[in-house]
Protein backbone atom coordinates (compact mmCIF):
# COMPACT_ATOMS: atom_id res chain seq x y z
CA UNK A 1 0.00 0.00 0.00
CA UNK A 2 1.44 3.36 -1.07
CA UNK A 3 1.56 5.91 1.71
CA UNK A 4 -0.40 9.06 0.97
CA UNK A 5 1.68 12.23 0.50
CA UNK A 6 1.85 14.51 3.54
CA UNK A 7 0.09 17.84 2.89
CA UNK A 8 2.27 20.93 3.39
CA UNK A 9 1.63 24.68 3.58
CA UNK A 10 2.89 24.83 -0.02
CA UNK A 11 -0.10 22.72 -1.10
CA UNK A 12 -2.54 24.98 0.76
CA UNK A 13 -0.93 28.10 -0.71
CA UNK A 14 -1.11 26.64 -4.22
CA UNK A 15 -4.79 25.72 -3.88
CA UNK A 16 -5.74 29.16 -2.57
CA UNK A 17 -3.30 31.01 -4.85
CA UNK A 18 -1.81 32.96 -1.96
CA UNK A 19 1.72 33.21 -0.57
CA UNK A 20 3.29 30.58 1.70
CA UNK A 21 3.96 33.29 4.29
CA UNK A 22 0.26 34.19 4.40
CA UNK A 23 -0.70 30.54 4.96
CA UNK A 24 1.90 30.22 7.71
CA UNK A 25 0.67 33.36 9.48
CA UNK A 26 -2.98 32.35 9.10
CA UNK A 27 -2.35 28.93 10.66
CA UNK A 28 -0.68 30.67 13.62
CA UNK A 29 -3.68 33.00 14.04
CA UNK A 30 -1.61 36.09 13.22
CA UNK A 31 -3.95 39.17 13.17
CA UNK A 32 -1.88 40.59 10.28
CA UNK A 33 -3.89 38.23 8.06
CA UNK A 34 -7.55 39.18 7.66
CA UNK A 35 -10.16 37.15 9.48
CA UNK A 36 -11.74 36.10 6.16
CA UNK A 37 -8.40 34.76 4.83
CA UNK A 38 -7.60 33.00 8.10
CA UNK A 39 -10.98 31.27 8.03
CA UNK A 40 -10.46 30.19 4.42
CA UNK A 41 -6.95 28.83 5.15
CA UNK A 42 -8.15 26.86 8.16
CA UNK A 43 -11.07 25.44 6.18
CA UNK A 44 -8.84 24.26 3.32
CA UNK A 45 -6.26 22.90 5.79
CA UNK A 46 -8.98 20.78 7.40
CA UNK A 47 -10.35 19.61 4.05
CA UNK A 48 -6.85 18.55 2.93
CA UNK A 49 -6.10 16.85 6.30
CA UNK A 50 -3.11 19.11 6.89
CA UNK A 51 -1.01 18.36 9.98
CA UNK A 52 1.39 20.90 11.46
CA UNK A 53 5.00 19.73 11.13
CA UNK A 54 6.04 19.87 14.79
CA UNK A 55 9.32 18.13 14.01
CA UNK A 56 10.45 20.96 11.77
CA UNK A 57 9.29 23.54 14.29
CA UNK A 58 11.15 21.79 17.06
CA UNK A 59 14.37 21.70 15.05
CA UNK A 60 14.13 25.44 14.47
CA UNK A 61 13.22 26.39 18.02
CA UNK A 62 15.21 23.67 19.85
CA UNK A 63 12.06 23.11 21.92
CA UNK A 64 9.48 20.32 21.89
CA UNK A 65 6.94 21.95 24.21
CA UNK A 66 6.88 18.59 25.99
CA UNK A 67 7.35 17.87 29.69
CA UNK A 68 8.34 14.40 30.88
CA UNK A 69 6.86 12.88 34.05
CA UNK A 70 8.17 9.74 35.79
CA UNK A 71 6.13 8.26 38.65
CA UNK A 72 6.34 5.03 40.61
CA UNK A 73 2.78 3.78 40.18
CA UNK A 74 0.05 5.15 37.93
CA UNK A 75 -2.63 3.26 39.85
CA UNK A 76 -1.87 5.27 42.99
CA UNK A 77 -4.64 7.76 43.73
CA UNK A 78 -2.04 10.23 45.01
CA UNK A 79 0.14 10.00 41.88
CA UNK A 80 -2.94 10.27 39.65
CA UNK A 81 -3.91 13.47 41.49
CA UNK A 82 -0.41 14.91 41.04
CA UNK A 83 -0.44 14.13 37.31
CA UNK A 84 -3.86 15.76 36.99
CA UNK A 85 -2.48 18.94 38.57
CA UNK A 86 0.59 18.87 36.31
CA UNK A 87 -1.55 18.36 33.21
CA UNK A 88 -3.85 21.24 34.09
CA UNK A 89 -0.96 23.70 34.28
CA UNK A 90 0.97 22.22 31.33
CA UNK A 91 -2.04 22.44 29.00
CA UNK A 92 -2.69 26.03 30.05
CA UNK A 93 0.81 26.99 28.87
CA UNK A 94 0.76 24.89 25.70
CA UNK A 95 2.89 21.96 26.90
CA UNK A 96 2.21 18.28 26.29
CA UNK A 97 3.09 15.48 28.72
CA UNK A 98 4.95 12.21 28.27
CA UNK A 99 4.26 9.99 31.29
CA UNK A 100 6.36 7.00 32.28
CA UNK A 101 5.77 4.50 35.11
CA UNK A 102 8.76 2.99 36.91
CA UNK A 103 6.60 0.37 38.70
CA UNK A 104 8.75 1.20 41.75
CA UNK A 105 11.82 -0.31 40.06
CA UNK A 106 15.13 1.52 39.68
CA UNK A 107 15.93 -0.29 36.40
CA UNK A 108 12.66 0.86 34.83
CA UNK A 109 13.25 4.39 36.10
CA UNK A 110 16.65 4.38 34.36
CA UNK A 111 15.00 3.29 31.08
CA UNK A 112 12.32 5.92 31.52
CA UNK A 113 14.93 8.64 31.97
CA UNK A 114 16.66 7.52 28.75
CA UNK A 115 13.36 7.63 26.88
CA UNK A 116 12.65 11.14 28.13
CA UNK A 117 16.15 12.36 27.28
CA UNK A 118 16.07 10.87 23.77
CA UNK A 119 12.57 12.27 23.34
CA UNK A 120 14.07 15.72 23.91
CA UNK A 121 11.66 16.80 26.64
CA UNK A 122 12.06 20.43 27.67
CA UNK A 123 11.96 19.50 31.34
CA UNK A 124 11.47 16.47 33.58
CA UNK A 125 9.37 15.92 36.72
CA UNK A 126 10.16 12.84 38.82
CA UNK A 127 8.90 10.99 41.87
CA UNK A 128 11.62 8.45 42.60
CA UNK A 129 11.09 4.66 42.74
CA UNK A 130 11.22 2.74 46.03
CA UNK A 131 14.73 1.38 45.40
CA UNK A 132 16.45 4.34 43.70
CA UNK A 133 19.79 4.88 45.46
CA UNK A 134 21.45 7.54 43.31
CA UNK A 135 20.79 10.05 40.54
CA UNK A 136 23.45 8.90 38.06
CA UNK A 137 20.84 8.18 35.38
CA UNK A 138 19.79 11.84 35.41
CA UNK A 139 23.32 13.15 34.73
CA UNK A 140 22.60 13.69 30.99
CA UNK A 141 19.85 16.15 32.02
CA UNK A 142 22.17 18.00 34.39
CA UNK A 143 24.94 18.20 31.76
CA UNK A 144 22.56 19.55 29.10
CA UNK A 145 20.98 21.87 31.69
CA UNK A 146 17.54 20.38 31.09
CA UNK A 147 15.57 21.32 34.23
CA UNK A 148 14.67 18.38 36.46
CA UNK A 149 12.32 18.79 39.43
CA UNK A 150 11.50 16.17 42.06
CA UNK A 151 8.18 15.86 43.84
CA UNK A 152 7.10 13.68 46.79
CA UNK A 153 10.02 11.20 46.75
CA UNK A 154 13.13 13.29 46.33
CA UNK A 155 16.91 13.36 46.68
CA UNK A 156 18.98 16.49 47.30
CA UNK A 157 20.97 17.81 44.34
CA UNK A 158 22.35 21.27 43.56
CA UNK A 159 20.65 21.33 40.14
CA UNK A 160 17.13 20.40 41.18
CA UNK A 161 14.15 21.72 43.10
CA UNK A 162 12.17 19.41 45.39
CA UNK A 163 8.45 19.85 46.12
CA UNK A 164 7.09 17.94 49.11
CA UNK A 165 5.37 18.21 52.49
CA UNK A 166 6.93 18.11 55.96
CA UNK A 167 6.76 14.33 56.34
CA UNK A 168 8.57 14.35 59.69
CA UNK A 169 6.06 16.72 61.24
CA UNK A 170 3.05 14.96 59.69
CA UNK A 171 4.20 11.55 60.99
CA UNK A 172 4.96 13.04 64.40
CA UNK A 173 1.44 14.50 64.65
CA UNK A 174 -0.17 11.22 63.57
CA UNK A 175 1.82 9.15 66.08
CA UNK A 176 1.39 11.74 68.83
CA UNK A 177 -2.37 11.60 68.29
CA UNK A 178 -2.34 7.82 68.86
CA UNK A 179 -0.36 8.33 72.08
CA UNK A 180 -2.83 10.98 73.23
CA UNK A 181 -5.58 8.41 72.66
CA UNK A 182 -3.83 6.13 75.18
CA UNK A 183 -1.78 3.95 72.79
CA UNK A 184 1.58 2.76 74.12
CA UNK A 185 2.45 -0.13 71.79
CA UNK A 186 2.37 1.49 68.35
CA UNK A 187 3.32 -0.33 65.15
CA UNK A 188 4.65 1.59 62.15
CA UNK A 189 4.03 0.03 58.70
CA UNK A 190 6.25 1.57 56.05
CA UNK A 191 8.32 1.00 52.88
CA UNK A 192 12.09 0.43 52.45
CA UNK A 193 13.72 3.56 53.83
CA UNK A 194 15.77 4.47 50.75
CA UNK A 195 13.53 7.46 50.02
CA UNK A 196 13.07 10.68 51.97
CA UNK A 197 9.34 10.09 52.37
CA UNK A 198 9.65 6.91 54.40
CA UNK A 199 12.84 7.89 56.23
CA UNK A 200 11.18 11.13 57.32
CA UNK A 201 7.93 9.44 58.39
CA UNK A 202 9.92 6.97 60.47
CA UNK A 203 11.77 9.90 62.05
CA UNK A 204 8.48 11.58 62.97
CA UNK A 205 7.18 8.34 64.47
CA UNK A 206 10.34 7.93 66.55
CA UNK A 207 10.29 11.57 67.69
CA UNK A 208 6.77 11.20 69.07
CA UNK A 209 7.71 8.02 70.94
CA UNK A 210 10.81 9.66 72.39
CA UNK A 211 8.91 12.74 73.52
CA UNK A 212 6.51 10.53 75.47
CA UNK A 213 9.33 8.34 76.84
CA UNK A 214 8.15 5.26 74.94
CA UNK A 215 11.09 3.06 73.96
CA UNK A 216 11.57 2.51 70.22
CA UNK A 217 11.51 -1.16 69.22
CA UNK A 218 12.72 -2.03 65.72
CA UNK A 219 10.43 -5.08 65.79
CA UNK A 220 7.49 -2.68 65.80
CA UNK A 221 8.43 -1.41 62.33
CA UNK A 222 6.98 -3.56 59.52
CA UNK A 223 8.54 -2.93 56.11
CA UNK A 224 6.79 -3.81 52.84
CA UNK A 225 5.63 -2.22 49.58
CA UNK A 226 2.54 -0.57 51.07
CA UNK A 227 0.02 -2.24 48.75
CA UNK A 228 -3.39 -3.48 49.88
CA UNK A 229 -2.10 -7.07 50.14
CA UNK A 230 0.94 -5.84 52.09
CA UNK A 231 -1.49 -4.50 54.66
CA UNK A 232 -3.08 -7.95 55.02
CA UNK A 233 0.39 -9.51 55.43
CA UNK A 234 1.22 -6.94 58.10
CA UNK A 235 -2.00 -7.87 59.90
CA UNK A 236 -0.83 -11.51 60.07
CA UNK A 237 2.37 -10.36 61.77
CA UNK A 238 0.44 -8.11 64.17
CA UNK A 239 -1.87 -10.96 65.21
CA UNK A 240 1.17 -13.02 66.26
CA UNK A 241 2.47 -10.27 68.56
CA UNK A 242 2.15 -10.74 72.31
CA UNK A 243 0.85 -8.52 73.66
CA UNK A 244 -1.09 -7.12 70.71
CA UNK A 245 -0.30 -3.51 69.77
CA UNK A 246 -2.91 -0.91 70.61
CA UNK A 247 -2.09 1.50 67.76
CA UNK A 248 -0.88 1.38 64.13
CA UNK A 249 0.54 4.23 62.06
CA UNK A 250 0.73 3.34 58.35
CA UNK A 251 2.68 5.26 55.69
CA UNK A 252 -0.26 5.14 53.26
CA UNK A 253 -4.03 4.63 53.32
CA UNK A 254 -4.26 1.71 50.89
CA UNK A 255 -2.03 -0.45 53.07
CA UNK A 256 -3.79 0.76 56.22
CA UNK A 257 -7.18 -0.32 54.86
CA UNK A 258 -5.82 -3.73 53.84
CA UNK A 259 -4.50 -4.19 57.38
CA UNK A 260 -7.71 -3.00 59.03
CA UNK A 261 -9.91 -5.35 57.00
CA UNK A 262 -7.70 -8.35 57.80
CA UNK A 263 -7.73 -7.50 61.52
CA UNK A 264 -11.51 -7.02 61.51
CA UNK A 265 -11.89 -10.51 60.01
CA UNK A 266 -9.89 -11.77 62.99
CA UNK A 267 -12.44 -10.09 65.33
CA UNK A 268 -10.16 -7.19 66.26
CA UNK A 269 -12.20 -4.08 67.09
CA UNK A 270 -11.05 -0.76 65.64
CA UNK A 271 -10.34 1.58 67.37
CA UNK A 272 -11.24 -0.11 70.70
CA UNK A 273 -8.55 -2.82 70.43
CA UNK A 274 -6.22 -1.21 67.89
CA UNK A 275 -6.42 2.41 66.71
CA UNK A 276 -5.31 3.35 63.18
CA UNK A 277 -3.76 6.37 61.44
CA UNK A 278 -3.00 6.33 57.71
CA UNK A 279 -1.41 8.75 55.26
CA UNK A 280 -2.54 10.47 51.98
CA UNK A 281 -6.31 10.90 52.47
CA UNK A 282 -7.14 8.60 49.55
CA UNK A 283 -10.88 8.10 48.80
CA UNK A 284 -10.69 4.62 50.37
CA UNK A 285 -10.09 6.27 53.76
CA UNK A 286 -13.75 7.38 53.85
CA UNK A 287 -15.11 4.07 52.52
CA UNK A 288 -13.63 1.79 55.18
CA UNK A 289 -15.58 1.43 58.42
CA UNK A 290 -14.63 3.02 60.71
CA UNK A 291 -13.42 5.92 58.55
CA UNK A 292 -9.65 6.24 58.61
CA UNK A 293 -7.79 9.02 60.40
CA UNK A 294 -5.15 10.24 57.95
CA UNK A 295 -2.86 13.02 56.73
CA UNK A 296 -4.20 14.90 53.72
CA UNK A 297 -1.37 15.02 51.17
CA UNK A 298 -2.40 17.66 48.58
CA UNK A 299 -1.54 15.75 45.38
CA UNK A 300 -3.34 17.99 42.89
CA UNK A 301 -1.83 21.13 44.41
CA UNK A 302 1.60 19.47 44.41
CA UNK A 303 1.21 18.80 40.67
CA UNK A 304 0.20 22.40 39.98
CA UNK A 305 3.04 23.88 42.06
CA UNK A 306 5.60 21.53 40.49
CA UNK A 307 4.48 22.27 36.91
CA UNK A 308 4.26 26.02 37.51
CA UNK A 309 7.78 26.13 38.93
CA UNK A 310 9.18 24.12 36.02
CA UNK A 311 7.45 26.27 33.40
CA UNK A 312 8.57 29.46 35.15
CA UNK A 313 12.11 28.12 34.92
CA UNK A 314 11.68 27.24 31.23
CA UNK A 315 10.37 30.76 30.60
CA UNK A 316 13.35 32.27 32.42
CA UNK A 317 11.30 33.82 35.23
CA UNK A 318 12.89 31.72 38.01
CA UNK A 319 16.15 29.89 38.68
CA UNK A 320 17.16 26.70 40.47
CA UNK A 321 18.85 27.54 43.76
CA UNK A 322 21.19 25.14 45.53
CA UNK A 323 19.20 22.29 47.15
CA UNK A 324 16.08 24.45 47.07
CA UNK A 325 13.00 22.85 48.64
CA UNK A 326 9.37 23.92 48.44
CA UNK A 327 7.30 22.57 51.33
CA UNK A 328 3.53 22.48 50.92
CA UNK A 329 1.03 22.55 53.76
CA UNK A 330 -0.70 19.28 54.66
CA UNK A 331 -3.60 18.52 56.99
CA UNK A 332 -4.24 16.01 59.78
CA UNK A 333 -7.78 14.63 59.55
CA UNK A 334 -9.11 12.88 62.66
CA UNK A 335 -11.80 10.28 62.01
CA UNK A 336 -13.26 7.33 63.93
CA UNK A 337 -10.44 4.78 63.35
CA UNK A 338 -8.20 6.45 65.95
CA UNK A 339 -10.70 7.75 68.50
CA UNK A 340 -10.28 5.52 71.51
CA UNK A 341 -11.25 8.50 73.62
CA UNK A 342 -14.54 9.71 72.14
CA UNK A 343 -14.59 13.38 71.25
CA UNK A 344 -17.56 15.72 71.46
CA UNK A 345 -18.06 15.56 67.70
CA UNK A 346 -17.73 12.41 65.61
CA UNK A 347 -17.26 14.35 62.37
CA UNK A 348 -13.82 14.78 60.84
CA UNK A 349 -11.48 17.23 62.56
CA UNK A 350 -8.91 18.99 60.36
CA UNK A 351 -5.60 20.36 61.64
CA UNK A 352 -3.16 22.14 59.33
CA UNK A 353 0.46 20.97 59.25
CA UNK A 354 3.11 23.50 58.22
CA UNK A 355 2.99 26.63 56.12
CA UNK A 356 1.80 26.62 52.54
CA UNK A 357 4.60 26.79 49.93
CA UNK A 358 7.35 27.37 52.45
CA UNK A 359 10.77 27.56 50.77
CA UNK A 360 14.11 26.52 52.20
CA UNK A 361 17.63 26.58 50.78
CA UNK A 362 19.03 23.59 52.59
CA UNK A 363 18.30 19.95 53.04
CA UNK A 364 15.28 19.43 55.26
Amino acid sequence: MIKEKEITIYDIASKLNISIATVSRALKGDPVVSRKTRKKVLQVAEEMSYRSNYFAKNLRSQKTNTIGVIVGNLTSNFQASVISGIENVANKYGYNLIICQSSEQYAKEVEGAKTMFNGRVDGLLVSLAFDTKNLDHFEPFFKKEIPLFFFDRTMPHTKTISILIDNVKAAYIGTNHLIEQGCKRIIHITAPSKQNVYTDRLRGYRQALKEHKIAFNKNNVIIGHLGFSDGAEAAEKILKMKPLPDGVFVANDNCAVGCMLALKKASIKIPEDIAFVGFNNDPVSEVIEPNLTTINYPGYEMGEVTANNLINHLNGTSTIESTNTIILRSEFIIRESSQKKKMKSTSSIHKEIGNKKEKSNGKK
